[in-house]
């Protein structure tokens, strides 16, 4: 009965704190400080009751469910530790979502914007993990016998940990490619990329891998390792414009002007151009025909991919259909 009347003191103590909190938050928070005491308070409360029971019953509880005063506090510390990483870890998801929330929704516009979400994600995930394993290696150090092992084995030779080591290479190696990946200004969430001839945008960077949506809706997932070590195309580093490329092939009679004026018709004419730029020019020929290209800018990645798909299609019917004679053909000469 004595101790259920403390867990219940503990219980009554921790939701009155609880209390006390939010109706000091609600009064602080009228303020400016709304934006980030209400979060934290909502996300971080479940975590701290749990901290200040538990607190509460290392202080007054001498015996625990019959146990000696030692090993029931030592199941308490136990539990202390894994709720204080808890709080700790809930608390850096809320500084993420309060500082995502803080930030303008149009990622695809604003380089900094970008640049920020990017860099965030992946020092909280990594902070998240320091936390957990912090909190493994003190409820470890709590057991003597364990305690006295691990620094036995560490001071002898070090084989255990040049083993752990060599094991989690490949893992640490991704790890830290994902640091230089968020802090290199390489590449950023929402920024187009072509990889391997596949054209798409980064859609997450995590600590040990990056994700990629690629034209199509598939995902590619690949190793933060893989942009440290190979080259890509980013053709959003500086901004978000993105020049579109259409290359057709055609006859060496083709009339370019008239082609010229069809191509600028088309482009001015299409909600896609962000009216900045277009130009169409020969840019290659060889004995069969002639190579075309014409160059148009789009506000972002997948508008100038769409542009791109409009304009090959457009121009492939204008000639077809008005100047047969163009299409490529293939000439011989007859010696009777």
């Amino acid at each position: 009965m004595r101790i259920a009347l403390i867990i219940l003191g503990a219980v009554a103590v921790a939701f009155a704190l609880d209390r006390l909190t939010a109706l000091l938050i609600r009064r602080i928070s009228r303020g400016r400080y709304r934006w980030i005491l209400e979060p934290i308070h909502r996300d971080c409360r479940r975590p701290a009751i749990a901290v200040a029971i538990l607190t509460v019953l290392y202080l007054a509880v001498p015996t625990w469910l019959g146990l000696p005063e030692r090993k029931a506090r030592h199941i308490i510390v136990i539990l202390l530790i894994a709720g204080v990483a808890w709080l700790i870890t809930k608390f850096l998801h809320v500084g993420e979502g309060v500082t995502f929330s803080r930030l303008p929704s149009t990622t695809v516009t604003d380089r900094r914007i970008r640049r920020a979400r990017t860099q965030l994600r992946p020092v909280r995930r990594l902070t998240s993990v320091v936390v957990t394993i912090g909190a493994i290696g003190l409820i470890l150090v709590t057991f003597p016998r364990i305690r006295a092992f691990g620094i036995s084995v560490l001071g002898s030779a070090g084989v255990i940990g040049a083993l752990i080591g060599l094991s989690a290479r490949s893992v640490l190696a991704n790890a830290f490619a994902g640091l230089q990946v968020a802090f290199s200004d390489s590449l950023h969430i929402g920024d187009v990329l072509v990889i391997d001839d596949e054209w798409g945008r980064v859609e997450e960077v995590k600590l040990t891998q990056v994700v990629i949506r690629l034209w199509d809706e598939r995902m590619l997932i690949l190793p933060s390792s893989y942009f440290t070590d190979r080259p890509f195309q980013n053709w959003t580093r500086n901004e978000a414009r993105v020049v579109g490329r259409v290359e057709i092939e055609l006859d060496h009679t083709a009339d370019l002007d008239d082609l010229r004026v069809e191509a600028r018709r088309l482009i001015e004419s299409s909600p896609l151009w962000d009216r900045d730029r277009w130009v169409l020019q020969m840019v290659d020929v060889n004995a069969q025909a002639v190579k075309i290209e014409v160059q148009a800018s789009a506000a972002d990645g997948a508008s100038a991919w769409d542009l791109r798909c409009d304009l090959r299609e457009s121009l492939i019917r204008y000639v077809r259909d008005q100047h047969p004679q163009w299409l490529p053909r293939t000439r011989s000469e007859y010696k009777p």
